[in-house]
């Protein structure tokens, strides 16, 4: 069997397969496109899923939640001893504009998450603030974790 060297555009009439191709590439582009991460969040199925940043320190942990365009209505925040809930609604409001074309790039619908917490937390004496996109909440840590002593054996 003899080795041919391939060489795809000497002929124009090889280039109407790769034309299919590229089409093919950029429909799939366009489809992951959307489900890519974006802005630092994390996309799945289509819906928005807020990044999160989780500190934790010897009297509580801090958790920092991007969720910018939205109001403090429109989010719903649920504590429990071990974990985290933040669900809420970016709600569309559309603007026709000229020749009653209308374009836009933000996600809009539900999304919700749920961080799990590295140690138990006084659910009942968590503090929030809300600013500029961000949440911040502080989670104290139960008095069992603050008390917590983890004897290493040295062999």
């Amino acid at each position: 069997m003899a080795l041919i060297r391939w060489e795809p555009f000497r002929d124009i009439e090889r280039l109407e397969p790769f034309r299919e191709i590229e089409t093919l590439q950029r429909r799939m582009n366009r489809l992951f496109d959307r489900l890519a991460p974006t802005d630092g969040g994390e996309t799945t199925a289509f819906n928005f899923v807020p990044a999160a940043e989780l500190e934790e320190t010897d009297e509580a942990i801090h958790l920092r939640l991007e969720v910018p365009g939205l109001e403090a209505k429109d989010m719903n925040v649920e504590v429990t001893p071990e974990a985290v809930s933040i669900s809420g609604e970016r709600k569309s409001e559309t603007k026709t504009e000229d020749k009653g074309i209308s374009r836009s790039e933000f996600r809009y619908g539900r999304f919700q998450r749920i961080i799990p917490l590295p140690s138990l937390v006084q659910n009942d004496k968590v503090q929030a603030e809300y600013k500029d996109g961000i949440l911040r909440l502080t989670l104290p840590k139960s008095e069992a974790e603050k008390q917590k002593v983890v004897k290493v054996n040295l062999g």
